[in-house]
């Protein structure tokens, strides 16, 4: 049997991050074992998307505390997560140099073998999210929930200070990186130099790209929106990964007894197959411009863990389905009087 350390995506992992954080990565969580393919200097896009994801959960892991807690007790009693999907949030209106909406994000996850999935109004929210599947392997490769804020729905006030806040966005991909996500989504693979070239910067899309926030119009938007004033911190990271687990209730348990800040109900979709629960929102401190030009910390939600159990649809299927409910129930785990 191939070992891990013989595998494409081994050598692009190591390339990118070094062998510890290599190690580390492959060690915590499961690969699916079509990705355990002989190193022969071709990366194919479901490797990609699988490093890419690995990545992002290293991300995760390094900005909230009970994240990296929970991995680390799964690797000590030999267990692998099974990384179910991850989320983040965009904004619905121009962003400077990036593009607007979703947009930021869908450039490189179509190229990376993405398709939509599934579409959820999250109109409490006034958002809509989207799931995003992998067409290779679609219950082995993390989904990607992306969502998006719609500012028209909320006041003028609110609106000027969204294009504040996000007016000053830069874009992360430079025109090279751009023309080699055509030549992915044209070819499905690239050769390795350049999939190691190109990581980095689709690693970069899933961050904060404007600059800091005025005081004034983070206010105007923690007025409205929870999600839009964290939007305005956090950006495009990774709001939550999330664990696929047997029992989530049973894991929940768990986390409680170990006296570690969980949400307090299961989230259950509507036909009882998908359950939820999460870790509350790591506390951040971030950097504020105030009237007087100075820069001002606070502290505000960051990021979270999440936990799921997906039952069968169909005898060797899973649900990969989200539930509209569920999403904007979890998504107020990063609301202040949440954390």
């Amino acid at each position: 049997m191939l070992q891990i350390h013989e595998t494409a995506l081994w050598t692009l992992l190591e390339d990118v991050a070094g062998t510890r954080r290599a190690t580390a990565l492959l060690t915590a969580v499961a690969v699916p074992q079509e990705l355990k393919r002989e190193d022969d200097g071709r990366i194919t896009r479901a490797e990609l998307a699988m490093a890419l994801n690995l990545l992002l959960v290293e991300d995760v892991m390094k900005r909230v505390p009970m994240a990296q807690a929970y991995v680390r007790d799964a690797v000590r009693a030999g267990r692998q997560l099974s990384f179910d999907h991850g989320a983040l949030r965009t904004v619905a209106a121009p962003c400077g140099a990036m593009p607007a909406g979703e947009e930021a994000i869908t450039r490189v996850l179509r190229p990376l073998g993405y398709d939509v999935a599934g579409v959820y109004p999250l109109d409490r929210l006034g958002m809509t999210g989207r799931a995003y599947a992998h067409r290779d392997l679609p219950e082995g490769i993390p989904q990607f929930f992306v969502s998006e804020l719609h500012p028209e729905r909320f006041s003028e006030a609110f609106q000027a200070a969204v294009q504040n806040v996000v007016s000053t966005s830069v874009d992360p991909l430079p025109t090279w990186a751009l023309n080699l996500l055509e030549v992915l989504g044209a070819e499905g693979e690239l050769p390795l130099t350049q999939a190691v070239r190109l990581l980095p910067n689709l690693l970069a899309c899933f961050d904060r790209q404007h600059e800091e926030p005025s005081l004034e119009d983070y206010e105007t938007l923690l007025a409205e929106s929870k999600e839009m004033a964290w939007i305005a911190t956090e950006g495009n990271a990774f709001n939550h990964a999330t664990d696929r687990v047997a029992d989530v209730a049973a894991v929940a348990q768990l986390q409680k007894d170990l006296g570690r800040p969980m949400k307090e109900q299961l989230e259950v979709g509507s036909e009882g197959r998908v359950i939820q629960t999460a870790f509350r929102a790591a506390l951040v401190e971030r950097l504020f411009v105030t009237e007087a030009g100075h820069l001002e910390a606070k502290v505000v939600p960051g990021s979270f863990h999440e936990f799921i159990t997906r039952h069968e649809q169909a005898p060797g299927q899973l649900d990969l389905r989200f539930d509209s409910s569920n999403a904007q129930a979890i998504f107020k785990m990063t609301a202040v009087a949440e954390c």
